[in-house]
């Protein structure tokens, strides 16, 4: 049985897996016919828009949606036109920590994997290979498999993959140019290793053959969530000995290079912060940390949680060194904090920790004015009112201040917190920046960005998150 021969994909979800996979898909593919769909009309207008405002933010996005867009790349809300013109389907659809139920907090809701998979079984005419690009549970490719084949019409045959995403936001699409690795997880049964090989044919046109890694259907679902495990793990175990740091003196940018040049561990992933975000970290430790509980690991479960733990630790730290500092007291004080997406080179502001240090400083009754280069200003104040629920908008809008300038961010307040790495910030005037502050200026520091000692020599008291240096 040869492999099918792909000349069409459908993406079930245009968002930040499937908008920019399937985009440079699209780009590297040109035989290929790739259509990404959504019902959000407002989003597939904007990735349709003349102008290419696209609905995310990622460095080398608008490149390629302009080289593909109309040639072999096209973005529609028609799903079921999609879906039967497609060989292969791509489920890249969001999958959130549950709310409420069974495993709220902890498990992932797969509420829009199952409409997504509903939608193919109800409408497709033909057989197809269905994809989970979504980062979810281990042996929901069966759940998936069950609902097809309970579904489908007579004629219909259904395989079903695990193509994981191994995606950094803010260097997606270069990731996506020279990935690491690209795993296709199959049933290892004729058919399933036959779809298989039909995928890593389309990547094959751009990835060398040897970082395509075929594996089983459950290991495949199992990896993503181990490899954001362990890269989170090393996060909060370099944030706790930031901790340490500053309790003794040593300097943790000293700690994680010497940690770093041991060749068994490397450098990677060793830069302390105020804590790790985005769409994936928690959310699949929490994940990991359900599976464990629901397998009778308790031991396990706790291990994996610690990770969680340390993280929102960390930016508990971080919040109450700056009350610390500013002689114990921030109520009524004027905070400006620099950065709201949980990382630079992203408008995404999942889990950022922005949102909890504002919330902190909130609690104390301290007025904070915000600043971030991508971020909408819709999306803060969504955020922050889901972050404080005892606070109405209104309320909130007497003491948070939105601003798009960060000089002017800055201006008359007691002092500026660092939330995000944006390399502008790095090229503030801040000499105008202390000129136009309270006294004492103070500058706190959460992501090792700035040049604490020439800051200081402009006058500014500096606290940089992981040294020991008194204020």
């Amino acid at each position: 049985m040869a492999p099918v021969n792909v000349k069409k994909i459908c993406c079930i979800g245009a968002g930040y897996v499937g908008g920019p996979t399937c985009a440079v898909i699209a780009l590297k593919c040109p035989q290929i016919q790739v259509t990404i769909v959504d019902l959000n009309q407002s989003r597939i207008d904007a990735w349709n828009s003349p102008d290419f405002s696209l609905p995310i933010y990622e460095p080398g996005l608008v490149e390629v949606v302009k080289q593909a867009r109309g040639r072999n790349l096209f973005f529609s809300t028609d799903v079921d036109k999609a879906i039967n013109e497609s060989d292969l389907i791509f489920v890249s659809v969001n999958t959130p920590t549950k709310k409420t139920g069974v495993g709220a907090g902890f498990g992932a809701d797969l509420h829009y994997v199952e409409s997504a998979t509903r939608r193919i079984a109800a409408v497709a005419t033909s057989s197809k290979i269905v994809v989970e690009k979504s980062t979810v549970p281990c042996r929901t490719a069966e759940s998936m498999r069950t609902i097809l084949e309970s579904n489908c019409r007579p004629g219909c045959h259904f395989d079903i993959l695990s193509n994981p995403e191994f995606l950094a936001e803010g260097t997606a699409i270069n990731d996506l140019f020279k990935p690491d690795r690209v795993l296709i997880g199959s049933l290892q049964t004729p058919e399933g290793k036959n779809a298989s090989a039909a995928l890593a044919g389309v990547y094959g046109n751009w990835v060398p053959k040897e970082r395509v890694l075929t594996v089983g259907l459950w290991s495949s679902e199992l990896s993503k969530l181990a490899a954001n495990a362990m890269l989170a793990q090393r996060i909060s175990s370099i944030n706790a000995l930031s901790a340490i740091c500053e309790a003794t003196g040593a300097n943790i940018d000293e700690v994680s290079h010497a940690v770093g040049f041991d060749s068994r561990i490397g450098p990677k992933f060793l830069k302390a912060s105020v804590g790790f975000g985005g769409s994936c970290f928690q959310k699949d430790i929490l994940n990991l940390v359900y599976l464990s509980e629901s397998l009778h690991l308790p031991e396990v479960a706790a291990y994996w949680r610690q990770v969680v733990d340390m993280n929102e630790y960390q930016k508990s730290r971080f919040s109450r060194s700056v009350v610390e500092t500013l002689f114990n007291t921030i109520t009524g004080k004027h905070i400006a904090v620099l950065g709201f997406a949980f990382k630079a080179d992203t408008g995404d502001t999942r889990e950022t920790a922005a949102v909890t240090l504002i919330r902190n400083f909130l609690a104390e009754r301290a007025y904070v004015t915000v600043y971030d280069p991508k971020v909408e200003v819709s999306q803060m104040w969504q955020d922050l009112t889901e972050a404080c629920p005892d606070w109405t908008l209104e309320q909130l809008q007497k003491y948070v201040t939105i601003v798009h300038d960060p000089i002017e961010a800055c201006k008359d307040k007691e002092a500026v917190v660092i939330a995000t790495e944006w390399k502008e910030f790095l090229e503030i005037d801040w000499q105008t920046v202390y000129n136009h502050m309270s006294k004492p200026a103070f500058v706190f520091d959460g992501r090792l960005l700035v040049d604490a000692e020439k800051l200081r020599k402009i006058g500014f008291k500096v606290k940089v998150i992981g040294r020991g240096e008194r204020v």
